[in-house]
């Protein structure tokens, strides 16, 4: 009889089939949670014109599907540790997917909010338990670029989303732009069929034939027995209470990630809600203010898998820190007027260190907790980040309805990126404090 570490297990393992079934699973899903997430950007000016709204009223009605995502997200977040990730993704998707069919049949702001607020639920509750997930199946040397690359998904959802409206909107109305929403929704039954639950979970639940089973397709060479013990640190945690993320030292990281998440979410909400109707604004046609949002998505996936690498091989809260300052900057500098192959790099820039870094926390943040409240932690702090999401498209409707010039527009929408940024390097320092104890073990172990 061998006793097995399932931490050491996972963290060894070379990368494999598996991981990369799990990881294209969790990528196809976020494509799709993106997807919706940024559908409301590309309908806005349609929405405005056709339903007379004003720039506060159309704000407001984009912050449904966030205050939906912020409820989601800690619901579905804490609901997972203990149903299984498996379910609760399964739950998420099929919420979201058939509130945004029925939204296609809105026909008026209040029907199409309420749409928005379920389909926000799901949406919130999706995300932080698949980069759950991918992030218990990860390699250790590999753990950061895999959660990228899978969360990159969303910036392809985003891009999905701008193209999607490039082609249907003056053909089809926004309504047809919902109705997309029938084609994912048919995967249900091959989610539920392919993705694995979390071994942790199937280790609290005692089904150890299976959580074994799982383990050998990680690492086939393990070999491992019926009579092989299974044996996981953190299976049983002290409970799965938001108070377990403020012990163990873990408290001015997890108040300084909540900040982080925060304003990150709010220059990503704020951008993806108002960059088509700013750029419409300045003169840019309605095709072409969509193609900025497309570069915008674009630079956010380039920004997740570039600093999921750079994470990986460098400290991962600095990494994040210095992406928002370069957000700050490169978000300032688009309300400037400039030839257009430089706007464009600025937008991809902004993208990618905005929606990019939206990403890299998801991971910073499933690096930070055990497995036992991994989903609980993920979840609060993707909920806490939504009130930044909920600010961003109110933030935009209010610098509109007072008519800013253009440039202050985007500095408002840069200062969280600076806040941002001291709250990482506040993160960072606690981290090094945290971590002088072990550092002789570690070296010896060298």
């Amino acid at each position: 009889m061998r006793k097995i570490d399932v931490h050491e297990v996972i963290d060894n393992a070379r990368f494999s089939r598996f991981h990369w079934m799990v990881m294209c699973w969790c990528a196809l899903l976020l494509i799709f949670d993106g997807y919706d997430l940024f559908i409301y950007g590309v309908v806005l000016p349609v929405l405005m014109k056709e339903w007379g709204m004003t720039p506060l009223q159309a704000g407001a009605l984009g912050s449904y599907a966030l205050f939906g995502m912020m409820f989601g997200a800690l619901a579905f977040g804490s609901l997972a540790d203990k149903i299984g990730r498996k379910k609760g993704i399964a739950i998420c998707f099929a919420l979201f997917s058939s509130a945004t069919i029925v939204n296609g049949f809105a026909s008026n702001p209040t029907e199409f909010g309420i749409c928005r607020f379920l389909a926000g639920l799901g949406c919130g509750g999706l995300m932080p338990n698949a980069v759950a997930l991918m992030n218990e199946y990860a390699p250790k040397k590999l753990r950061s670029t895999l959660v990228a690359i899978m969360f990159s998904g969303y910036s392809l959802g985003g891009m999905l989303s701008a193209g999607v409206g490039i082609y249907m909107l003056p053909r089809f109305g926004w309504e047809a732009m919902f109705f997309a929403a029938a084609v994912p929704l048919l995967l249900l039954p091959l989610i539920l069929w392919f993705l694995p639950e979390s071994v942790g979970f199937l280790l609290r639940q005692g089904r150890t034939a299976q959580a074994r089973a799982i383990l050998n397709r990680v690492d086939d060479s393990r070999a491992l027995q019926a009579d092989d013990v299974l044996e996981m640190s953190d299976t049983k945690g002290k409970g799965v209470a938001v108070l377990e993320l403020f012990r163990d030292g873990r408290a001015v990281r997890t108040l300084s990630i909540w900040v982080a998440f925060f304003c990150c979410l709010l220059m990503v909400y704020a951008l993806s809600s108002w960059l088509p109707k700013l750029m419409a604004n300045a003169g840019y046609s309605l095709g072409s203010s969509l193609s900025f949002l497309l570069a915008l998505n674009f630079g956010g996936m380039f920004g997740a898998i570039f600093g999921g690498w750079l994470g990986d091989r460098f400290n991962l809260p600095r990494v994040v820190a210095a992406f928002f300052v370069t957000a700050a900057v490169s978000i300032s500098l688009l309300g400037f007027n400039s030839p257009t192959p430089l706007l464009y790099l600025l937008i991809f820039v902004a993208g990618a260190t905005t929606i990019g870094t939206q990403i890299l926390l998801y991971a910073g943040a499933a690096q930070l907790y055990g497995l036992s409240i991994r989903s609980t932690g993920l979840g609060w702090a993707s909920g806490i980040g939504r009130n930044g999401a909920i600010v961003g498209p109110l933030l935009g409707g209010a610098l509109l309805g007072i008519n800013l010039p253009l440039q202050l527009n985007f500095m408002a929408f840069a200062v969280p990126g600076a806040v941002a940024a001291l709250a990482m390097l506040v993160y960072s320092l606690s981290e090094r404090r945290s971590q002088p104890a072990s550092a002789p073990l570690l070296a010896a172990k060298a």
